[in-house]
């Protein structure tokens, strides 16, 4: 074999090396967004309820709905992300958040509970804030009414109505109600969020979540 011959061919493997490379890497960087959002777009009349705490305005043009779960480790992972974009997002998009307790997280119900509670004494975000923020310490715990009294103070509310309020029947009902709605709306993990009716399954980074609320506000 001529050394121009083998020049060639050295030539030519390089090339298919470096396509081949940079197919993989295309692939590679395809934007989360696609991978986990879906096309079909789900009725806001199923995400979105009048007593479920919110962000923003109802008529705003896009619709952010989360459903998650405070014990969830991938909810505490989304949440700064989330809360970012709250926060530069808070005069274009209407936020909601929806209770999805899952079943094998022992303290995700009582969460949730002390959550709506809190609300009750105009103190959810505060709360929905300090569960997630704090959630190594009482995820796991068998105490975990030692954690949320202490939050409870930290955010100053009055304690005592706090236990009472949490074994209201009309807010267990509120979280049997957000369930029910997640298993219609397709949702099976948390978190789970709907981008006016699309969802996008897992823990989204900040240009996931930006991408599709930016594509929505620029539609007509």
């Amino acid at each position: 074999m001529s050394n121009e011959l083998k020049a060639l061919l050295g030539i030519g493997a390089a090339t298919i090396l470096i396509l081949v490379g940079g197919v993989f890497f295309l692939s590679k960087s395809t934007s989360t967004t696609q991978q986990n959002t879906t096309d079909t777009r789900v009725d806001k009349k199923i995400l979105v309820r009048e007593d479920s705490y919110a962000i923003g305005s109802p008529s705003a043009k896009v619709v952010v709905v989360e459903f998650g779960d405070f014990q969830c480790p991938a909810c505490g992972s989304a949440h700064p992300v989330v809360k970012r974009i709250v926060e530069d997002y808070k005069d274009k998009i209407y936020f909601q958040f929806r209770n999805f307790p899952l079943p094998q997280h022992q303290n995700a119900k009582l969460s949730a509970l002390i959550a709506e509670a809190s609300g009750s004494q105009g103190k959810f975000w505060e709360m929905h804030d300090m569960l997630y923020e704090n959630q190594a310490e009482w995820a796991e715990s068998n105490k975990p009414m030692d954690f949320f009294e202490a939050y409870a103070k930290k955010v100053g509310l009055d304690t005592t109505k706090l236990k009472e309020d949490i074994k209201r029947d009309d807010l267990a009902k509120k979280l049997d109600r957000d369930t029910q709605d997640a298993g219609a709306a397709g949702v099976n993990s948390t978190p789970s969020f709907f981008v006016n009716g699309i969802l996008f399954r897992g823990v989204p980074q900040y240009d996931d979540l930006q991408k599709l609320i930016d594509s929505e506000l620029q539609k007509k």
